[in-house]
C-alpha cells in the first residue's frame, strides 16, 4: 500500500514483534516523527482485534476471490467492509447486524413473504430483505 502523502500524518504504528519487521521498516516510520508502539511479548491477545479482522476478511473474502491489481483489491474490501459492519449477524449483538433494516410491520400471511436478494462482490455474499 503506497501512503504517499498521508505518511507524515501517521503519529504511532502498532506492530507485533515478528522477525519480518526489520530495523529499517521502523527507521522509515521514525524518520517521519512516527512512534512505532510494539506489542507485549508473548501476549497473543494484545492484537486480538485486529488478528480477528484479518482473519475474518481472509476467510470470508480474499481466499475465495481472485485479485487482479491494488485497484480491485481496494474495492473487495470496501464491499466487504460495507457488508460485514452493515448487515453481517454479529454475536455481541445478539445475532443481530450491526445497522439492522427499517423495520417492517410482521406479515399476516407467511406466503405472502417475498424475498429480495442482492449479491455482493458477484455473488460471493448474498444479502436477503423483504421486499416492501
Amino acid at each position: 500500500m503506497n501512503l504517499g502523502d498521508r505518511a507524515e500524518g501517521v503519529r504511532f504504528v502498532i506492530r507485533d514483534r515478528d522477525a519480518k519487521f526489520t530495523t529499517v521498516f521502523d527507521e522509515v516510520f521514525t524518520s517521519l516523527g512516527t512512534r512505532m508502539i510494539k506489542t507485549p511479548v508473548r501476549a497473543p491477545q494484545a492484537n486480538a482485534i485486529a488478528e480477528r479482522w484479518a482473519g475474518t476478511v481472509r476467510r470470508g473474502c480474499t481466499d475465495r476471490l481472485l485479485i487482479y491489481d491494488e485497484g480491485h483489491l481496494r474495492r473487495v474490501l470496501r464491499a466487504y467492509q460495507r457488508h460485514y459492519n452493515r448487515y453481517r449477524p454479529h454475536r455481541s449483538r445478539g445475532r443481530r447486524a450491526a445497522q439492522p433494516p427499517h423495520a417492517l410491520a410482521p406479515p399476516e400471511d407467511l406466503d405472502q413473504i417475498r424475498p429480495q436478494r442482492r449479491q455482493i462482490l458477484d455473488g460471493l455474499i448474498n444479502q436477503y430483505q423483504r421486499a416492501a
